[in-house]
């Protein structure tokens, strides 16, 4: 069996103790979800896992250490295990093609085919005991070309193209000319489609949407190797975890199960420990308070049999291992939002809203409300509009034709996916009173409340982190009058603390919030209404993501699945009626769909191209709702 043990990691980066005990172990099929607060040595210990970073130790370890050098050992068995690190910034020869990156994976398999090529030349030379060496070795190399996936490679190739959305065009396309985010989903293609025994991912589900993570869940639950993965996707960690190793203080705690168990277990552990922490602080007040009583009473009758159960006792106390205080308390924006005007009770409207780029159409009449007081989660593919929607709801850039507007009385503040400031050598107390006219005590008071305690105030922006960059933005933003919030990624770069800070932070905000994200985790805890950029429309769905998921299954039910076949056993009452209702959803979904495309038809604009575009799905629509109908009609 595979198996990975990690055991007491101390690291240091020059004097930086990163680390100090890292422990852990994982078996094959096992998902060890590795979370932790930005900084906290996460993408390190994959590094030294991966051989990347150097483990510095000390002459003649482990029989001797000092200061200042790494301790600690990690091993696989069998040591011939294959191991593969998700590079972020990865570099390559010039002119390669994303599709001669991904048959880098196979530079094995080409090794062993190239091998049983040359052995069938000389077979057709050899006789006798000469050719049975050969014939042996052969079967030895195809076996292995069998064992390492050769006769499954283009099945492997298809299969990962067409999770991560690598169609031929993008593969024919300059390596060196992909943005960071699609030479990441490069390097995952490439590591997934060699399949090592250990596969280590940070952050595997940066820059790619929700239909290619799902995708990636589903190919990573059936792993047969070990899966080590730093993730702040907590939706994500919940669907392929099976452990989680936790890195708080440089130290690690294992936990088993998903993300949502991992918390459960780690609330009721601090639970326990505050209870032992009581239970010892009482018991140490106690032996202090007799320690005290015994020194009295020895001095006042000069009696050393006192003095000796005195010290005694204080011997006893100070071997005691102490239980330290659970830090259950975290440090919490504490958010008093300004008292403002409520807007109108409608919000953000768009009506035939249409836009397109040259030959590609983003929004075609497309319609959407949004009413005081929701918190709504726009959600759509890479590439499908969601910015574009925002810039033309800022006024960044116009409609083709329709609108979008602000209503009545709306105050909006906008966070950025990327926050930039203009002035980035200021301090942020001074980036924060730039605009706003308020005393320096006033302010570092009001920017308590952003976590920005003491000397923090006076730190240049261009040192913060992601999270710190969101607090300062935030404070900016909600220290004017506003009751509409637009955000735009706001958990992009944090770390799970930030974003549950974040959340914790926004649930008292009264006003209306709309926001663009691919956290399913953080639409879940945000939203009560999910809008979907479907067919160059703008579709809504009430509650949250789970919500939107469970309606999305049930109308794109195939429908083969629901058919009844006439030699098949019957029913029973719940199952037809089940089968029944999801019909009758794929017939009034089918009929919404035929009306909107024959609305979009009918647009003087619409150009040839899109008109028999627009033809051809019509023609789909139809066979599909007649199909659905005569099932719909012979179930009854």
């Amino acid at each position: 069996m595979l198996e990975l043990k990690v055991n007491g990691i101390k690291k240091y980066m020059e004097a930086t103790l990163v680390v100090e005990n890292i422990t852990f172990e994982a078996y094959n099929g096992d998902k060890v979800g590795i979370v932790g607060v930005n900084g906290s040595g996460k993408s390190t210990i994959l590094k030294i896992i991966a051989g990347i970073e150097p483990m510095n130790y000390y002459p003649g370890y482990p029989q001797t250490s000092s200061k200042g050098y790494d301790e600690g050992l990690f091993h696989t068995i069998p040591r011939d295990a294959t191991t593969a690190y998700l590079e972020q910034m990865p570099k390559y020869p010039e002119e390669l093609k994303v599709l001669d990156i991904l048959n880098l994976a196979f530079e094995e398999v080409d090794t062993l085919e190239i091998q049983m090529r040359e052995l069938e030349s000389q077979m057709k030379l050899l006789e006798g005991n000469a050719l049975d060496k050969i014939l042996h070795k052969y079967s030895e190399l195809v076996q292995l070309f069998e064992v390492k996936g050769g006769y499954d490679r283009a099945e492997k190739l298809s299969k990962v193209c067409t999770g991560l959305k690598m169609d031929d065009d993008f593969l024919q396309r300059d390596f060196d000319t992909l943005s960071g985010g699609e030479k990441t989903t490069v390097i995952l293609g490439k590591l997934l489609i060699h399949s090592p025994d250990i596969l280590l991912l940070d952050e595997p589900t940066n820059h790619l949407d929700m239909e290619s993570i799902e995708w990636l869940e589903s190919y990573l639950k059936s792993y047969k190797g070990i899966v080590l993965i730093v993730s702040h996707d907590r939706y994500f960690l919940d669907h392929v975890a099976t452990k989680i190793v936790e890195i708080e203080d440089k130290e690690s705690i294992s936990y088993k199960g998903n993300y949502s168990s991992f918390v459960e277990q780690k609330e009721e552990n601090i639970r326990i420990q505050f209870e032992q922490f009581r239970e010892q602080q009482k018991k140490i007040n106690a032996m202090e308070k007799t320690i005290k009583d015994l020194r009295d009473w020895a001095m006042r009758a000069d009696n050393n049999k006192f003095f000796r159960r005195s010290a005694s006792m204080q011997k006893r106390l100070e071997k005691m291992e102490r239980i330290d205080k659970p830090n259950s308390e975290r440090k919490n924006m504490k958010l008093n939002f300004t008292d403002s005007d409520r807007s109108g009770k409608e919000v953000i409207k768009a009506s035939g809203l249409s836009k397109r780029y040259q030959d590609k159409c983003i929004f075609h009449n497309a319609e959407i409300m949004i009413h005081y007081g929701e918190r709504v989660g726009l959600i759509g593919p890479n590439g499908s509009g969601k910015t574009t929607f925002l810039r033309m709801l800022l006024g960044e850039e116009q409609a083709d034709s329709g609108k979008i507007e602000l209503g009545a009385s709306v105050k909006v503040a906008y966070l950025p996916q990327k926050i930039a400031f203009s002035n980035e050598e200021l301090m942020l107390i001074e980036v924060f009173r730039e605009d706003i006219s308020i005393l320096e005590g006033k302010a570092r008071e009001y920017l308590a409340k952003f976590m920005f305690f003491g000397s923090s105030v006076f730190k240049k922006v261009k040192y913060l982190s992601g999270g710190e960059r969101i607090r300062l933005k935030l404070a900016i933003l909600l220290y004017q009058e506003i009751n509409l919030l637009i955000l735009d990624e706001p958990t992009n770069h944090l770390d799970i603390d930030s974003i549950e800070t974040l959340e914790e932070a926004l649930q008292d905000f009264k006003g209306t919030i709309f926001f663009i994200s691919h956290d399913r985790y953080f639409i879940n805890k945000m939203s009560d209404r999910v809008i979907a950029i479907e067919g160059h429309r703008l579709k809504s769905y009430p509650g949250n993501f789970d919500d939107y998921k469970n309606e999305k299954e049930k109308l794109d039910v195939p429908l083969k699945k629901v058919a009844i076949p006439a030699s098949s056993k019957p029913k029973s009452t719940k199952e037809k009626k089940v089968n029944e209702e999801r019909l009758l959803a794929k017939i009034d979904s089918l009929e919404k769909e035929l009306k909107q495309i024959e609305a979009a038809m009918t647009v003087e604009q619409v150009d040839y191209k899109e008109l028999t575009d627009l033809y051809n799905k019509k023609d789909e629509l139809n066979k599909e709702l007649e199909i659905a109908t005569d099932l719909w009609l012979s179930s009854m």
